[in-house]
Order: C-alpha cells, then sequence, then structure tokens
C-alpha cells in the first residue's frame, strides 16, 4: 500500500499559472507585496520566488518592470517613461530644507539617534521635521541604543526606497555619482585622508533636489 504522506492532497498549479497568479496580485495591490504575504494568498505548494523570477524575465524591456523594494516586490512604469506618467502624478507637499537635511543624514547614516543628527546638522531637530518625515512614511523608529538613556534610533522605509526607486538603501547615490549628475559643483577630488563620512555629509544637502523649496534653511528648526 502506497504511503499517502509522500504527496500532497492537491498538488500545486502550474509555475506558469503561477506566475499569473503573482503578476494579479502585483497589478491590484497598490503597495509593494512580501514572499511571506504572496504565498499567503497562493494555493498551498506554491512558490512565489520561482514565480517572481518568470515574472521578471517576462516583463524584461517591457513598459511595466518588477522591481524589487527591498525585501517587497511591485509592478513599476519603466525608468524611461516616467515621462508619461506626468499628468497623473499627484504633487506632494514640498520638504523644508530641514525635514531634507534629517532625512539625508538618516539615510545615509542610518540606525542614528535624533542627537546623532543634530551633532551633524550643527542645530537642534525640531519635534516637527521628524514628525514630517513619520508621517510621510519615510522614516520610522528602530531599535534603541544600549547607551544611557537608551535613545531611539530612525532608519528608512520601504516606502523610501520606493518612492526614489532604490532597491536597497546601499543603492543610494555616492559623492561622485552625485557629482556626475550634476547635482554638486565640480570641485577637486577630496584628499585620501579625509573620512569617509565628511563626503557623505557633503552631499546630502543635495541628495534630493527635486524636494527643495525656497524656505530659510532651518526653517522648522528649534533655535
Amino acid at each position: 500500500m502506497a504511503d499517502d504522506r509522500q504527496s500532497p492532497l492537491f498538488e500545486a498549479p502550474p509555475l506558469s499559472e503561477q506566475e499569473r497568479m503573482v503578476e494579479a496580485i502585483l497589478f491590484a495591490t497598490a503597495e509593494p507585496v512580501g514572499l511571506a504575504d504572496l504565498a499567503a494568498r497562493m494555493p498551498h505548494g506554491c512558490d512565489p520566488r520561482a514565480a517572481l523570477g518568470l515574472l521578471a524575465r517576462r516583463y524584461e524591456g517591457r513598459g511595466v518592470q518588477l522591481v524589487r523594494v527591498g525585501e517587497l516586490y511591485a509592478m513599476r512604469t519603466a525608468p524611461d517613461l516616467g515621462f508619461l506618467m506626468s499628468r497623473e502624478t499627484v504633487e506632494t507637499r514640498k520638504l523644508s530644507r530641514a525635514a531634507i537635511e534629517t532625512l539625508a543624514i538618516v539615510a545615509y547614516h542610518q540606525p542614528c539617534t535624533r542627537a546623532e543628527i543634530e551633532e551633524i546638522r550643527g542645530v537642534a531637530v525640531s519635534r516637527g521635521t521628524i514628525d514630517q518625515l513619520l508621517e510621510l512614511e519615510w522614516v520610522r523608529l528602530g531599535r534603541r541604543r544600549q547607551s544611557p538613556g537608551r535613545p531611539v534610533t530612525f532608519v528608512t522605509t520601504e516606502a523610501f526606497l520606493d518612492h526614489f526607486g532604490l532597491s536597497s538603501a546601499r543603492d543610494l547615490p555616492g559623492l561622485k555619482d552625485l557629482r556626475a549628475a550634476g547635482l554638486l559643483d565640480a570641485r577637486q577630488a577630496p584628499d585620501a585622508s579625509e573620512d569617509a563620512a565628511e563626503s557623505k555629509s557633503d552631499a546630502q544637502a543635495t541628495m534630493f533636489p527635486q524636494d527643495q523649496d525656497t524656505s530659510d534653511p532651518r526653517d522648522g528648526d528649534q533655535t
């Protein structure tokens, strides 16, 4: 007598059908979706990772592409066709200079505490600036530091990566990239003895030029 435990009660759908399922889920969901969520929605025995691989190959070179956002996945317009969506883009409130600088510091130095942000900026950070970034869901609370007072840290979110088209924080542009893109004035290359963190700080103010406004450079800060 055959051992029924060796095979599942119901066989998983063919991989091509699993690919269609993943495609349907991603197109119907506004936010990026993780592997665990895909597996929970699909029939038992499905392999969402393999289905994603097939889907990514199918959409290579198409107007819509499968992109990875941290540990999540989403269907997004191909980067070179983004200009076609300009009329569909909702104009959001522009960030103040203080919020831009704070966001850049968190992105490049995460996880970092409020005191560390203030030390890098050289000025106190108002609660409103932090609240704005938390409200946008571009920054979230991280683990508390094992130091006196156990201060909370701040880190960037999946929403931040998705908005700026990054797969991970490792994809943030470096100083050389920002200069090559014309986002920084041409300068002499820093001496080899300079600290790498100083170079990052030099690039932070121009990290998000599309969101800058003409408000006072310390707008929203405490004096």
